[in-house]
């Protein structure tokens, strides 16, 4: 299940968001899906789609390819925009986001 079906937040199924490459940020993004003002149980759910392998966080690659779970046929994040998006999430330092830190990231 996409999240975009998930949460039915149709202001990210544009085609044309950050269809250019480096032009993606987490904090607009999240603000522009109406994730802001979910709570910590629909960001939980969201969580568990994004990771895909079920290890209880989202590592990188997951995380590049992170619009995709809301728009089929999106693009993949860049390398830059996917350490970018990694930096401002893993505040423990161990290189990938856990539920709690997306929660965090997301509320911010």
């Amino acid at each position: 299940m996409a999240c975009l079906e998930l949460l039915r937040a149709p202001s990210c199924s544009s085609p044309t968001t950050w269809a250019s490459l480096d032009s993606f940020c987490c904090k607009t993004f999240f603000a522009k899906a109406s994730l802001t003002g979910k709570s910590k149980e629909e960001l939980s759910k969201v969580f568990g789609v994004i990771d895909q392998d079920k290890s209880g966080f989202i590592e990188e690659e997951e995380l590049s390819k992170f619009l995709q779970n809301f728009k089929d046929g999106a693009r993949v994040l860049t390398d830059k925009e996917t350490k970018e998006f990694l930096a401002k999430g893993d505040t423990d330092g161990d290189g990938k986001i856990g539920v709690d830190e997306f929660i965090a990231l997301v509320k911010c």
